[in-house]
Protein backbone atom coordinates (compact mmCIF):
# COMPACT_ATOMS: atom_id res chain seq x y z
CA UNK A 1 0.00 0.00 0.00
CA UNK A 2 2.81 2.42 0.93
CA UNK A 3 4.50 1.81 -2.42
CA UNK A 4 1.24 2.42 -4.29
CA UNK A 5 0.60 5.64 -2.38
CA UNK A 6 4.14 6.81 -3.02
CA UNK A 7 3.78 6.06 -6.73
CA UNK A 8 0.51 7.96 -6.86
CA UNK A 9 2.16 10.88 -5.11
CA UNK A 10 5.02 10.88 -7.60
CA UNK A 11 2.57 10.86 -10.52
CA UNK A 12 0.70 13.84 -9.06
CA UNK A 13 3.91 15.79 -8.50
CA UNK A 14 5.24 14.92 -11.94
CA UNK A 15 1.93 15.93 -13.52
CA UNK A 16 2.13 19.29 -11.77
CA UNK A 17 5.72 19.83 -12.84
CA UNK A 18 4.93 18.88 -16.43
CA UNK A 19 2.09 21.36 -16.52
CA UNK A 20 4.28 24.08 -15.02
CA UNK A 21 6.98 23.38 -17.59
CA UNK A 22 4.53 23.60 -20.48
CA UNK A 23 2.91 26.75 -19.19
CA UNK A 24 6.21 28.45 -18.45
CA UNK A 25 7.36 30.34 -15.34
CA UNK A 26 6.65 33.78 -16.71
CA UNK A 27 2.97 33.41 -17.49
CA UNK A 28 0.67 36.14 -16.23
CA UNK A 29 -1.54 35.26 -13.28
CA UNK A 30 -4.31 37.70 -14.24
CA UNK A 31 -6.71 35.30 -15.92
CA UNK A 32 -8.77 35.99 -18.99
CA UNK A 33 -12.41 34.97 -18.37
CA UNK A 34 -13.40 31.76 -20.12
CA UNK A 35 -16.69 29.90 -19.76
CA UNK A 36 -16.99 26.12 -20.23
CA UNK A 37 -20.57 24.86 -20.41
CA UNK A 38 -20.88 21.18 -19.59
CA UNK A 39 -23.13 18.73 -21.37
CA UNK A 40 -24.87 17.77 -18.11
CA UNK A 41 -24.51 18.12 -14.38
CA UNK A 42 -20.94 17.45 -13.24
CA UNK A 43 -19.90 13.82 -12.72
CA UNK A 44 -16.71 11.76 -13.01
CA UNK A 45 -16.10 12.56 -16.67
CA UNK A 46 -15.83 16.23 -15.70
CA UNK A 47 -13.51 15.63 -12.72
CA UNK A 48 -10.30 16.50 -14.64
CA UNK A 49 -11.52 20.07 -15.25
CA UNK A 50 -12.22 20.54 -11.55
CA UNK A 51 -8.85 19.02 -10.70
CA UNK A 52 -6.94 21.33 -13.02
CA UNK A 53 -8.88 24.29 -11.66
CA UNK A 54 -8.18 23.29 -8.03
CA UNK A 55 -4.49 22.82 -8.82
CA UNK A 56 -4.33 26.30 -10.30
CA UNK A 57 -3.29 25.01 -13.72
CA UNK A 58 -5.81 27.12 -15.63
CA UNK A 59 -4.85 30.17 -13.60
CA UNK A 60 -1.18 29.56 -14.35
CA UNK A 61 -2.12 29.48 -18.02
CA UNK A 62 -3.75 32.90 -17.72
CA UNK A 63 -7.30 31.52 -17.72
CA UNK A 64 -10.05 32.51 -15.28
CA UNK A 65 -12.27 29.46 -15.85
CA UNK A 66 -15.96 29.30 -15.03
CA UNK A 67 -17.60 25.86 -15.29
CA UNK A 68 -21.33 25.93 -16.00
CA UNK A 69 -23.78 23.08 -15.53
CA UNK A 70 -25.31 21.97 -18.83
CA UNK A 71 -28.70 20.80 -20.03
CA UNK A 72 -27.73 18.44 -22.80
CA UNK A 73 -25.39 18.30 -25.76
CA UNK A 74 -27.85 20.03 -28.04
CA UNK A 75 -28.24 22.92 -25.62
CA UNK A 76 -24.46 23.16 -25.04
CA UNK A 77 -23.84 23.29 -28.78
CA UNK A 78 -26.43 26.05 -29.18
CA UNK A 79 -24.94 28.07 -26.33
CA UNK A 80 -21.39 27.86 -27.68
CA UNK A 81 -22.51 28.61 -31.24
CA UNK A 82 -24.40 31.69 -30.04
CA UNK A 83 -21.37 32.95 -28.10
CA UNK A 84 -22.96 32.48 -24.68
CA UNK A 85 -19.94 30.36 -23.74
CA UNK A 86 -16.60 30.21 -25.51
CA UNK A 87 -16.21 26.47 -24.95
CA UNK A 88 -18.49 23.57 -24.21
CA UNK A 89 -18.82 19.83 -24.03
CA UNK A 90 -21.15 18.15 -26.50
CA UNK A 91 -21.72 14.92 -28.33
CA UNK A 92 -19.62 15.17 -31.49
CA UNK A 93 -22.36 14.04 -33.88
CA UNK A 94 -24.74 16.57 -32.35
CA UNK A 95 -22.14 19.33 -32.73
CA UNK A 96 -21.35 18.30 -36.30
CA UNK A 97 -25.03 18.27 -37.23
CA UNK A 98 -25.31 21.79 -35.81
CA UNK A 99 -22.20 22.89 -37.72
CA UNK A 100 -23.56 21.53 -41.00
CA UNK A 101 -26.58 23.74 -40.44
CA UNK A 102 -24.56 26.89 -39.91
CA UNK A 103 -23.42 26.84 -36.27
CA UNK A 104 -19.86 28.08 -35.77
CA UNK A 105 -18.48 25.12 -33.84
CA UNK A 106 -15.12 23.35 -33.97
CA UNK A 107 -14.20 20.35 -31.80
CA UNK A 108 -10.74 20.68 -30.25
CA UNK A 109 -10.48 17.49 -28.17
CA UNK A 110 -12.45 14.27 -27.95
CA UNK A 111 -13.20 12.80 -24.54
CA UNK A 112 -15.31 9.80 -25.55
CA UNK A 113 -13.65 8.06 -28.47
CA UNK A 114 -16.59 5.63 -28.31
CA UNK A 115 -20.25 6.45 -28.07
CA UNK A 116 -21.51 6.36 -24.45
CA UNK A 117 -25.12 6.24 -25.61
CA UNK A 118 -27.39 3.43 -24.52
CA UNK A 119 -31.03 2.67 -23.85
CA UNK A 120 -32.31 1.10 -20.62
CA UNK A 121 -35.62 -0.58 -19.87
CA UNK A 122 -37.20 -3.16 -17.56
CA UNK A 123 -37.61 -6.63 -19.01
CA UNK A 124 -40.69 -7.13 -16.83
CA UNK A 125 -42.38 -4.44 -18.94
CA UNK A 126 -42.37 -6.82 -21.89
CA UNK A 127 -39.45 -5.20 -23.70
CA UNK A 128 -36.77 -7.49 -25.06
CA UNK A 129 -35.05 -5.03 -27.39
CA UNK A 130 -35.52 -2.16 -29.87
CA UNK A 131 -38.12 -4.03 -31.91
CA UNK A 132 -40.41 -3.62 -28.87
CA UNK A 133 -39.85 0.16 -28.64
CA UNK A 134 -42.71 1.23 -30.98
CA UNK A 135 -45.69 2.45 -28.99
CA UNK A 136 -43.55 3.01 -25.90
CA UNK A 137 -42.35 6.14 -24.11
CA UNK A 138 -38.73 7.23 -23.85
CA UNK A 139 -37.91 9.55 -20.99
CA UNK A 140 -35.01 12.01 -21.23
CA UNK A 141 -34.39 15.77 -21.29
CA UNK A 142 -35.20 17.77 -24.43
CA UNK A 143 -31.51 18.55 -25.08
CA UNK A 144 -30.35 14.95 -24.69
CA UNK A 145 -27.99 13.88 -27.48
CA UNK A 146 -29.82 10.55 -27.82
CA UNK A 147 -33.01 12.45 -28.60
CA UNK A 148 -31.20 14.52 -31.23
CA UNK A 149 -29.69 11.36 -32.71
CA UNK A 150 -32.80 9.20 -32.30
CA UNK A 151 -33.63 9.07 -36.05
CA UNK A 152 -30.25 7.47 -36.73
CA UNK A 153 -30.77 4.84 -34.04
CA UNK A 154 -34.36 4.09 -35.08
CA UNK A 155 -33.51 3.63 -38.74
CA UNK A 156 -30.45 1.56 -37.85
CA UNK A 157 -32.58 -0.95 -35.92
CA UNK A 158 -35.39 -0.84 -38.48
CA UNK A 159 -38.19 0.99 -36.68
CA UNK A 160 -40.10 4.17 -37.50
CA UNK A 161 -38.55 7.19 -35.72
CA UNK A 162 -42.09 8.50 -35.12
CA UNK A 163 -43.21 5.29 -33.42
CA UNK A 164 -42.18 6.32 -29.89
CA UNK A 165 -43.29 9.10 -27.57
CA UNK A 166 -40.69 11.24 -25.85
CA UNK A 167 -41.30 12.38 -22.28
CA UNK A 168 -39.31 15.22 -20.71
CA UNK A 169 -37.44 13.82 -17.70
CA UNK A 170 -34.52 15.45 -15.91
CA UNK A 171 -31.25 13.49 -15.64
CA UNK A 172 -31.75 13.06 -11.89
CA UNK A 173 -35.28 11.65 -12.33
CA UNK A 174 -34.57 9.03 -15.02
CA UNK A 175 -34.21 6.03 -12.71
CA UNK A 176 -37.13 7.02 -10.52
CA UNK A 177 -39.34 7.39 -13.60
CA UNK A 178 -38.20 4.01 -14.91
CA UNK A 179 -38.76 2.35 -11.53
CA UNK A 180 -42.19 3.97 -11.21
CA UNK A 181 -43.02 2.90 -14.79
CA UNK A 182 -44.07 6.41 -15.76
CA UNK A 183 -41.74 5.85 -18.71
CA UNK A 184 -40.90 2.61 -20.51
CA UNK A 185 -37.36 3.38 -21.66
CA UNK A 186 -34.68 5.89 -20.83
CA UNK A 187 -31.44 6.87 -22.48
CA UNK A 188 -28.29 7.27 -20.48
CA UNK A 189 -24.54 7.20 -20.73
CA UNK A 190 -22.65 3.98 -20.10
CA UNK A 191 -20.86 5.75 -17.22
CA UNK A 192 -23.61 4.93 -14.73
CA UNK A 193 -24.18 1.37 -15.87
CA UNK A 194 -23.09 -0.10 -12.52
CA UNK A 195 -25.58 2.01 -10.56
CA UNK A 196 -28.45 0.72 -12.68
CA UNK A 197 -27.27 -2.87 -12.34
CA UNK A 198 -27.32 -2.51 -8.55
CA UNK A 199 -30.81 -1.03 -8.57
CA UNK A 200 -32.55 -3.28 -11.08
CA UNK A 201 -30.47 -6.45 -11.23
CA UNK A 202 -31.55 -9.08 -13.73
CA UNK A 203 -34.64 -7.08 -14.69
CA UNK A 204 -32.49 -4.45 -16.39
CA UNK A 205 -32.49 -4.40 -20.18
CA UNK A 206 -29.72 -2.51 -21.95
CA UNK A 207 -28.41 -1.87 -25.43
CA UNK A 208 -25.29 0.17 -26.16
CA UNK A 209 -25.41 1.98 -29.50
CA UNK A 210 -21.91 0.85 -30.33
CA UNK A 211 -23.09 -2.79 -30.10
CA UNK A 212 -25.24 -2.33 -33.20
CA UNK A 213 -22.50 -0.60 -35.19
CA UNK A 214 -23.63 2.92 -34.30
CA UNK A 215 -20.47 4.28 -32.72
CA UNK A 216 -19.97 7.96 -33.55
CA UNK A 217 -17.58 10.01 -31.48
CA UNK A 218 -19.12 10.99 -28.15
CA UNK A 219 -18.48 13.92 -25.83
CA UNK A 220 -15.93 16.39 -27.14
CA UNK A 221 -14.69 19.82 -26.19
CA UNK A 222 -16.12 22.29 -28.71
CA UNK A 223 -15.13 25.89 -29.31
CA UNK A 224 -16.90 28.84 -30.84
CA UNK A 225 -15.23 29.29 -34.22
CA UNK A 226 -15.00 33.08 -33.88
CA UNK A 227 -13.31 32.72 -30.48
CA UNK A 228 -10.94 30.15 -31.94
CA UNK A 229 -9.99 32.54 -34.75
CA UNK A 230 -9.61 35.57 -32.46
CA UNK A 231 -7.96 33.88 -29.48
CA UNK A 232 -6.29 30.65 -30.59
CA UNK A 233 -3.75 30.80 -27.78
CA UNK A 234 -6.49 30.96 -25.14
CA UNK A 235 -8.14 27.86 -26.59
CA UNK A 236 -4.80 26.11 -27.01
CA UNK A 237 -3.85 26.74 -23.38
CA UNK A 238 -7.20 25.43 -22.18
CA UNK A 239 -6.86 22.28 -24.28
CA UNK A 240 -3.31 21.58 -23.15
CA UNK A 241 -4.16 21.99 -19.48
CA UNK A 242 -7.30 19.85 -19.82
CA UNK A 243 -5.47 17.12 -21.74
CA UNK A 244 -2.88 16.89 -18.98
CA UNK A 245 -5.57 16.80 -16.32
CA UNK A 246 -7.20 13.87 -18.10
CA UNK A 247 -3.83 12.15 -18.41
CA UNK A 248 -3.27 12.57 -14.66
CA UNK A 249 -6.73 11.14 -13.93
CA UNK A 250 -6.05 8.14 -16.16
CA UNK A 251 -3.02 7.39 -13.98
CA UNK A 252 -4.83 8.03 -10.68
CA UNK A 253 -8.36 9.38 -10.58
CA UNK A 254 -8.36 9.89 -6.80
CA UNK A 255 -7.18 13.53 -6.75
CA UNK A 256 -9.53 14.47 -9.59
CA UNK A 257 -12.51 12.92 -7.82
CA UNK A 258 -11.53 14.70 -4.62
CA UNK A 259 -11.61 18.02 -6.48
CA UNK A 260 -14.97 17.15 -8.07
CA UNK A 261 -16.57 16.15 -4.75
CA UNK A 262 -15.26 19.32 -3.09
CA UNK A 263 -17.00 21.44 -5.74
CA UNK A 264 -20.20 19.50 -6.44
CA UNK A 265 -22.65 18.32 -3.79
CA UNK A 266 -24.75 15.18 -3.86
CA UNK A 267 -22.21 12.84 -5.46
CA UNK A 268 -21.06 9.52 -3.97
CA UNK A 269 -17.38 8.73 -4.38
CA UNK A 270 -17.95 4.98 -4.90
CA UNK A 271 -20.41 5.63 -7.71
CA UNK A 272 -18.04 8.14 -9.32
CA UNK A 273 -15.20 5.61 -9.20
CA UNK A 274 -17.43 3.06 -10.90
CA UNK A 275 -18.24 5.67 -13.53
CA UNK A 276 -14.58 6.44 -14.15
CA UNK A 277 -13.79 2.78 -14.83
CA UNK A 278 -16.46 2.80 -17.55
CA UNK A 279 -15.21 6.15 -18.84
CA UNK A 280 -11.75 4.71 -19.41
CA UNK A 281 -13.34 2.17 -21.78
CA UNK A 282 -15.01 4.99 -23.68
CA UNK A 283 -11.84 7.08 -23.95
CA UNK A 284 -9.73 4.35 -25.50
CA UNK A 285 -9.39 3.66 -29.24
CA UNK A 286 -6.45 3.21 -31.65
CA UNK A 287 -6.14 6.98 -32.20
CA UNK A 288 -6.12 7.99 -28.53
CA UNK A 289 -3.62 5.19 -27.88
CA UNK A 290 -1.42 5.80 -30.92
CA UNK A 291 -1.66 9.52 -31.74
CA UNK A 292 -2.67 11.49 -28.64
CA UNK A 293 -5.13 11.39 -25.78
CA UNK A 294 -8.05 13.42 -27.11
CA UNK A 295 -7.18 13.08 -30.80
CA UNK A 296 -9.73 12.63 -33.57
CA UNK A 297 -9.26 10.34 -36.54
CA UNK A 298 -10.22 12.13 -39.76
CA UNK A 299 -11.62 8.95 -41.29
CA UNK A 300 -13.92 8.34 -38.36
CA UNK A 301 -15.14 11.95 -38.40
CA UNK A 302 -15.92 11.59 -42.11
CA UNK A 303 -17.79 8.35 -41.39
CA UNK A 304 -19.81 10.10 -38.67
CA UNK A 305 -20.74 12.82 -41.16
CA UNK A 306 -21.81 10.15 -43.64
CA UNK A 307 -23.98 8.68 -40.88
CA UNK A 308 -25.70 12.03 -40.44
CA UNK A 309 -26.24 12.32 -44.19
CA UNK A 310 -27.65 8.79 -44.29
CA UNK A 311 -30.09 8.98 -41.38
CA UNK A 312 -31.09 12.65 -41.24
CA UNK A 313 -32.93 14.75 -43.77
CA UNK A 314 -31.60 18.04 -45.11
CA UNK A 315 -28.03 17.76 -43.85
CA UNK A 316 -26.07 20.38 -45.82
CA UNK A 317 -22.83 19.52 -47.57
CA UNK A 318 -19.68 20.41 -45.63
CA UNK A 319 -16.09 19.28 -45.28
CA UNK A 320 -16.01 16.93 -42.26
CA UNK A 321 -12.40 17.82 -41.45
CA UNK A 322 -13.48 21.42 -40.87
CA UNK A 323 -15.43 20.25 -37.81
CA UNK A 324 -12.37 19.40 -35.70
CA UNK A 325 -8.70 20.12 -35.09
CA UNK A 326 -5.97 18.15 -33.31
CA UNK A 327 -3.40 20.92 -33.48
CA UNK A 328 -3.56 21.89 -29.80
CA UNK A 329 -2.90 18.40 -28.43
CA UNK A 330 0.38 17.16 -26.98
CA UNK A 331 1.22 13.97 -28.86
CA UNK A 332 3.39 12.91 -25.94
CA UNK A 333 0.26 12.18 -23.91
CA UNK A 334 -1.55 9.03 -24.97
CA UNK A 335 -4.07 6.62 -23.54
CA UNK A 336 -2.40 3.49 -22.22
CA UNK A 337 -3.30 0.31 -24.05
CA UNK A 338 -6.33 -1.46 -22.63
Amino acid sequence: MAKAEAAAGRRTVLGGLAAAAILGPGRARAGEPLNLVLNWTPTADHAPYYYAKAQGWYEQAGIDLTIETGRGSGTAAQRVAAGGAQLGIADMATAMLARSRGSKLVAVMVVYANSPQGFYWLKSNGIAGPKDFPGRSIGNPPGDASRVMWPAFARKVGIDPASVRFVNVSPQAKLQALRGRTIDITSDFYNEHDLKLRQFGDDLGFLAWREIGLNPYGNSIIANEDVLAAKPKLVADFVRVSQRAFAAAVQDVGPALKALLASVSGLEEANQRDQWRRILELMRDPTTEGVALGAFDAGRVAADYDLLRTYFENVPVMQPDSAFTNRFLDTGLRMPAG
